[in-house]
């Protein structure tokens, strides 16, 4: 199912399959009569609609090439970044559990999924909130703690291996490893897409794989 979220200043974000990308874009062409021009710069392609409507895409991993700016659309630059083969790290984190791992093209190669207990938050009041908050607290540092150790376990050593790593999860839970000095070299690699998936498991990590690779446009009309 194709993931559709809003995004700040109007318009949707659409996450494509590299290979439904030419599709795509000629449906779009299709709905708003057809594409005045395309823009590509070494960071964005931008392919405006003679309706005003424009489609953007941010170069997840790496540069755009050739710069240029042609009427109609032009594809080549935008299919050629978005197939290129990849080898990724994968980074998932909620508070309760991760899930991570390295993928070649959509298919994971190398995986560890965990998981711990956290207690949700307590609404009583008193010396029992209070106690029930240290224990909450507590439980959420083990959890992290287990997240950084098979981060360090499976994705440091590997590194060097990788194209990218792709992040996924809780913003929160992302940030709190990031003061591991360990994973610096890991979250330096990160790409700046963070994606939103459920609490990890193995079979979110196999979907995090395919749509790592998707291609994700900005639609505005």
């Amino acid at each position: 199912m194709t993931k559709v979220r809003p995004v700040s200043g109007g318009g949707r974000a659409v996450e494509v399959a590299p290979e439904r990308l030419a599709g795509w874009f000629t449906r779009f062409a299709a709905r708003h009569d057809g594409i005045a021009t395309t823009r590509t710069t070494p960071s964005h392609v931008l392919v405006a609609a003679r309706d005003g409507a424009t489609a953007e895409v941010a170069a997840a991993f790496d540069e755009f090439a050739p710069a240029g700016e042609a009427e109609g659309l032009d594809l080549g630059p935008l299919l050629a970044n978005a197939t290129r083969p990849r080898r990724l790290g994968l980074l998932l984190v909620r508070l309760g559990g991760h899930s991570l791992g390295v993928a070649q093209d959509g298919r994971v190669l190398v995986s560890t999924t965990g998981s711990r207990q956290v207690h949700g938050r307590n609404k009583a009041g008193g010396w029992s909130q209070q106690r029930f908050a240290r224990r909450r607290e507590g439980q959420a540092r083990v959890a992290l703690q287990a997240a950084a150790d098979d981060a360090a376990r499976v994705l440091l050593p590997r590194l060097a291996e990788l194209d990218a790593v792709v992040l996924g999860g809780d913003r929160q839970a992302l940030d709190a490893l990031r003061a591991d000095r360990r994973l610096e070299p890991i979250f330096a690699r990160a790409s700046r897409r963070v994606l939103d998936v459920p609490e990890p498991r193995r079979a979110v990590l196999d979907e995090a794989a395919d749509r790592a690779r998707a291609v994700e446009v900005v639609v505005r009309d």
